[in-house]
């Protein structure tokens, strides 16, 4: 077998890419055995606390033995009687605020409507006085319009008139002409 240094260098690099995962590995492991401990300490100390418990629960029992079971149910129905006394009280109380908050709620809308109210006052009158103004206008030029019509009908009427007149006296000026031309045409018939 040939030794050469590039078989060296990568057996080199082989070892100590495996040196490099056994020590991750290592670390790993002491990792999990870390987390390990803290769990077992964890449960000693919670198997210590649990007799102290058990043992003021026995306690508890061993009190309630001492009374006598009417007893512990009268302490239990006064109990619940104080509890439903104070439900009562609570519902009460409780529909005292919902009234409260309807009284307000009613004067907050009504205090709302007042100044929608208002407020369309007040944006409506800008609109209502040009209206107002416009119809006015409106109203003298038809004003205007029907006097003009009625100054038109009596134009009409007079230059109706007028022509008849004209008509007339052209009528009666034709007559005066064509007795006129016959009195010139023929003298010696008069």
């Amino acid at each position: 077998m040939s030794c050469t240094i590039e078989k060296i260098l990568t057996d080199a690099k082989t070892l100590l890419e495996r040196l490099r995962e056994h020590d991750a590995a290592a670390e790993s492991l002491v990792d999990q055995s870390a987390a390990l401990h803290r769990r077992v300490a964890a449960m000693r100390e919670a198997g210590a606390a649990l007799p102290d418990q058990y043992q003021e629960d026995a306690a508890d029992l061993k009190d309630m033995t001492k009374y006598k079971p009417h007893i512990l149910l009268s302490q239990e129905n006064t109990q619940i009687r104080d509890l439903q006394q104070e439900n009562r009280e609570l519902w009460i109380s409780l529909e005292e605020h919902q009234d409260a908050l309807e009284l307000i709620m009613s004067k907050y809308r009504k205090q709302m409507l007042q100044l929608m109210i208002a407020k369309k006052a007040v944006d409506a009158e800008p609109v209502l006085k040009a209206h107002q103004a416009h119809s006015l206008e409106i109203e003298s030029q038809i004003d205007r319009i029907c006097e003009m019509g009625e100054v038109m009908r009596k134009a009409v009427q007079v230059d109706d008139d007028q022509f008849c007149k004209i008509q007339e006296k052209l009528a009666q000026l034709e007559v005066s002409l064509d007795s006129c031309v016959c009195i010139f045409k023929f003298p010696h018939k008069l």
